[in-house]
């Protein structure tokens, strides 16, 4: 169950010659896909390109009926795996991941297939996760497509340009036989507008036709000495050819002025923000009507000679805006112009940062810099519409960034895995700290107050692997964590099998919450669910025993505190050698809401009697000791002024976005806390024994109040 249905927006897809597509970027891709006669699609999700491989699912009925198969891909290797197909027969192909994480995985397979090249057109389309807002390491594709000699496009962010990439980027990979990599940025993903359409093509090849009829080529398998000659053909054939194609078809853009003293060149990817700039600067309008000269690198690799030379010819300096680091294009720019003997000045790291996101702001600071020092009359006639400051900032900012907490990611209200973490924390406190191996994913957040729990993280499936070292006679075992995404992404065998092997003496907890929940919510292997065109429900457990592992114990639900506390601890201390995995389980709580809540209110409105548990803390009996908070951090739990004006002590408070999981009275007792929490049920469309119960327990509670609040006047009196 992915968290966002595309239901109503594929059917868009099915728009043709003469209409005019109007959505958001990852659904226009998919039609470009469609248009451009994709015979396969397969991928592995994650941000920003999560939504492709939704909007992919929701579109299989017209897939079907294009005869387009689409694969919900085990790991990014598994995708990559796929452009096989386009090796020996004319079937194009798209497979899609996040980079650079993804890219990493896959890394075996893409550099096999850009060694052997491909007859069919090969798109990878990569998710440029860069930036502030990232969640991996900060790293760019380029160096990828370098090494490898994959063909590298970064397209305006706007949909006609994304689209054409899409539609060229099969055609040049024709072309060249050589893998293509198409990066999309955040912003690009999700970006709305629209263009002409055009008819969905089928494949001119039906996959079961080439599997019907088989083609071998032994020089496209890297083995010597083909492997040799491969090398020689992305050199004397390959890369010429692709080269030719890019100046032909003109898929790099010189916008802006034709002639001018100096001239920017900018990624593709970058153009909007670097027009935003110039719009600020008052040297463009917000359409790129601008008279500043402009190359824009739709294709950043390989790079266009004979373009860079004829744009640099009249120059006396270049700005070149190409964002992270290392500065890949900035130094081939160099090159390219002192070997033809121009002397333009290439400007690029030295006005703009070094590694960082180039948002709007930092482009029209390092653009005024750069024209202030090579082009002052621009600078001089500008009439910029934003002023930036000059000097620190104000005191007022400085004070209000001192004073404002950090808000750290967190998970979310009532999610399953607290509970697990919390146990962590319990059994720590009797055994004492022990080193923790972390892997990717909700989990993660476990690192972060209030839990401080975890010491490294190594990849996607790799918890158990990162604590492989720790195999040896010690007084305290280590203990790796990992998602059921990780499990079956590679972890069951990087991980469990590797452990079995190994003889590892740790304890590994796997993380079943029933999807890949860090990337949207979509179903796995172990979902529990029914899902008509993917097989689920196949036991973690069983893998796990399957692979070797003799002491593995089930935790159905987590929020069973106890049971989770003295299961981890039985792990910790048990004299039985070799691996031990406990499954703690339980239903993401993002992904149940999702579910749940649509239900509730249709019955709700259907006259059905619904009953929802709400819980909440007694302000009389909390101590103000906050262990609850401490040992859980659920957003939903935060303090307030205590009532009783003689204790001073803020006491516990649970607001309304409480889903009733009960975990902060099940800390309460595990961590011998006073008994504060109370547990309500709101009754919907209440029966009339319901009306009778409560009319009577209204009257029992208020009987006795009163009789309180007289013995209390007459203490006073």
């Amino acid at each position: 169950m992915a968290e966002r249905s595309f239901a109503e927006e594929v059917k868009s897809l099915r728009l043709g010659a003469g209409e005019t597509f109007h959505g958001e970027g990852i659904l226009a891709v998919t039609k470009a896909l469609l248009q451009s006669g994709v015979a396969y699609v397969g991928g592995y999700q994650g941000s920003p390109i999560s939504h492709l491989m939704d909007v992919l699912a929701d579109a299989q009925a017209l897939l079907g009926e294009l005869g387009v198969h689409f694969e919900a891909s085990a790991s990014e290797a598994s995708a990559a795996a796929m452009l096989a197909a386009s090796v020996n027969y004319p079937l194009r192909g798209a497979v899609t991941w996040k980079s650079t994480v993804g890219t990493n995985v896959a890394s075996d397979a893409l550099a096999n297939l850009a060694s052997g090249g491909v007859t069919g057109g090969a798109l990878v389309i990569v998710g440029e996760d860069y930036g502030e807002g990232s969640s991996i390491m900060q790293e760019r594709s380029h160096a990828f497509a370098m090494k490898s000699q994959i063909w590298l496009l970064d397209p305006r962010p706007n949909l006609p340009s994304i689209v054409e990439a899409v539609e060229k980027g099969f055609e040049l990979s024709e072309a060249s036989n050589t893998p293509v990599m198409l990066e999309l940025r955040v912003r690009a993903c999700h970006l709305y507008g629209s263009f002409p359409a055009k008819d969905n093509q089928p494949p001119p090849l039906a996959i079961r036709h080439a599997m019907e009829n088989p083609v071998r080529d032994v020089s496209r398998i890297v083995l010597p000495p083909a492997s040799f000659v491969h090398e020689q053909e992305k050199v004397t054939k390959r890369l010429p050819a692709a080269i030719d194609f890019i100046k032909t078809h003109r898929l790099n853009e010189f916008l802006g002025g034709s002639t001018g003293e100096v001239g920017i060149i900018v990624q593709g990817g970058l153009y909007n923000g670097l027009i935003r700039a110039l719009e600020l600067l008052g040297l463009s309008d917000s359409f790129g009507r601008t008279e500043v000269p402009i190359y824009c690198l739709n294709v950043t690799y390989p790079l266009i000679e004979d373009e860079i030379r004829g744009f640099c010819a009249d120059k006396k300096a270049v700005l070149i805006v190409e964002e992270g680091q290392p500065d890949f294009l900035e130094q081939a720019l160099n090159t390219i112009l002192r070997r033809a003997d121009l002397q333009a000045k290439v400007v690029g790291k030295d006005v703009l940062p070094m590694a960082g996101e180039y948002t709007a702001q930092v482009l029209q600071t390092g653009v005024r810099a750069f024209l202030a020092d090579h082009a002052p009359r621009l600078v001089e006639k500008a009439t910029p519409i934003v002023v930036l400051p000059s000097g620190p900032p104000p005191t007022e900012v400085r004070a209000l960034a001192e004073t404002l907490p950090p808000r750290p990611p967190g998970f979310c209200t009532g999610c399953p895995e607290r509970p697990i973490f919390t146990a962590m924390k319990l059994v720590e406190r009797r055994i004492g700290a022990y080193h923790v191996s972390c892997d990717i994913g909700c989990h993660l957040f476990s690192i972060l107050p209030p839990f401080n729990i975890g010491a490294t993280t190594m990849g996607y499936g790799l918890g158990a692997a990162g604590a492989a070292a720790f195999n040896a006679k010690a007084s305290k075992r280590t203990v790796a964590v990992m998602g059921d995404g990780g499990f079956w992404h590679n972890g069951l065998t990087s991980g469990v099998g590797n452990a079995v092997f190994n003889n590892s003496d740790n304890v590994l907890i796997v993380v079943d919450n029933a999807y890949t929940a860090a990337t949207g919510g979509q179903d796995i292997l172990s979902s529990r669910g029914e899902n008509p065109t993917k097989s689920t429900r196949h036991a973690i457990t069983e893998a796990i025993r399957g692979m070797g592992v003799k002491w593995v114990r089930r935790i159905e639900r987590t929020y069973d505190l106890k049971r989770m506390t003295d299961t981890l601890y039985e792990a910790m201390t048990t004299p039985a050698s070799g691996p031990k995995v406990i499954v703690a389980s339980s239903e993401c709580m993002l992904n149940k809401q999702r579910r749940v809540r649509p239900q509730f209110q249709a019955s709700v409105r259907a006259g059905r009697r619904m009953v929802r548990e709400r819980f909440g803390v007694d302000a009389e009996t909390c101590t103000g000791d906050h262990s609850c908070i401490r040992l859980s951090g659920c957003p939903s739990l935060t303090i307030r002024p205590n009532p009783d004006p003689l204790r001073l002590d803020p006491v516990a408070y649970v607001d309304n976005s409480c889903v009733g999981c009960g975990l902060c009275g099940e800390i309460s007792h595990a961590a011998v806390l006073c008994p504060s929490f109370w547990k309500a049920e709101l009754i919907f469309n209440p029966s009339g024994w319901d009306r009778f119960v409560n009319e009577l327990r209204r009257g029992v509670i208020g009987w006795l109040q009163r009789g309180a609040e007289r013995r209390r006047l007459a203490r006073a009196f």
